[in-house]
């Protein structure tokens, strides 16, 4: 077990020897609809033409999807923020959500409708105002204006 784990923690890093940046996110689909993402993972990849490696626990469908990019690369900044954004629209088709464990940030507060659509967003800015009338807790971080 020791050296499964070992191995899983290494992972990451060792990505940075296919590029020296990476876009990494934490996409969840149902378990069943593992294969699926990955293969659609795959052809964006493709399409992008992008380096893809995906890993995680998917036993709970939890995928952690990683284009490996070089930032200095601008157009290939851009392919891989237009892949990760056809992802995410593929992963609530598949029934799942855009963040398996590490919640709804900045980063992805723009793709929280995907999920939520516009009758969420409000209710979730509600909210918001009810436990935070001054807006100071966090202030534009998932709501954003």
């Amino acid at each position: 077990m020791d050296e499964l784990w070992k191995v899983r923690r290494s992972i990451s890093a060792s990505l940075l020897k296919l590029n020296p940046h990476k876009i990494n996110e934490d996409i969840t689909v149902p378990r069943s609809r593992v294969p699926d993402i990955i293969r659609t993972i795959r052809e964006i990849a493709r399409k992008y033409n992008l380096i893809n490696v995906n890993f995680g626990h998917t036993g709970d469908g939890n995928i952690h999807t990683n284009f490996m990019i070089n930032r200095a690369d601008h157009d290939e900044l851009e392919r891989a923020e237009q892949a990760v954004s056809e992802i995410f629209r593929a992963t609530v088709a598949y029934g799942g959500t855009i963040s398996g464990e590490h919640g709804i940030g900045i980063a992805k507060a723009p793709y929280l409708h995907l999920e939520v659509g516009a009758a969420g967003i409000e209710v979730i800015k509600r909210i918001k105002k009810a436990f935070d009338p001054n807006n100071i807790l966090n202030p534009n971080k998932i709501v954003l204006e």
